[in-house]
């Protein structure tokens, strides 16, 4: 056996691990969950002439939707964006039916601006950055 640590894998590889998780995963949940499709999107705040000003990237499966990244213009903070942004993010996993939205924020991030939209800290990974925290939150939507 070779233990082989790259940057650059091969895609064969990665659906070999993704296949496996899958099979072990069978033997916890039910089908329609273990090969349920992952739902990505996306909400973006545009000014008059087209250009993003703010946008939301998003997945979601099982029962989770996960904000991956949130970003406002500096222009348009404290202006209504981002929590228009948070509300039409939510909106959409609700339509899917997802029961909750999870997220991560540095203490230099939007943590108040979280835990103002309704969001509970349930995590905290100390030094990441360096100097820093990371906050894991998550909202119920049901």
């Amino acid at each position: 056996m070779t233990i082989e640590t790259t940057t650059n894998p091969k895609q064969e590889d990665l659906k070999t691990i993704s296949k496996g998780i899958q099979r072990y995963n069978q033997q916890h949940l039910p089908d329609a969950v273990v090969f349920e499709p992952d739902t990505r999107f996306a909400v973006f705040a545009k000014d008059d002439s087209g250009q993003v000003v703010g946008g939301i990237r998003a997945n979601a499966y099982w029962n989770y939707c996960s904000i991956e990244l949130l970003w406002l213009s500096e222009a348009s903070r404290g202006k209504g964006v981002g929590t228009k942004l948070i509300e039409a993010t939510e909106a959409f996993a609700s339509k899917h039916r997802f029961e909750y939205i999870r997220t991560e924020t540095t203490s230099f991030q939007a943590l108040p601006f979280y835990k103002k939209m309704g969001y509970h800290v349930y995590g905290e990974l100390p030094d990441f950055p360096k100097g820093h925290t990371i906050y894991c939150l998550f909202k119920a939507l049901i």
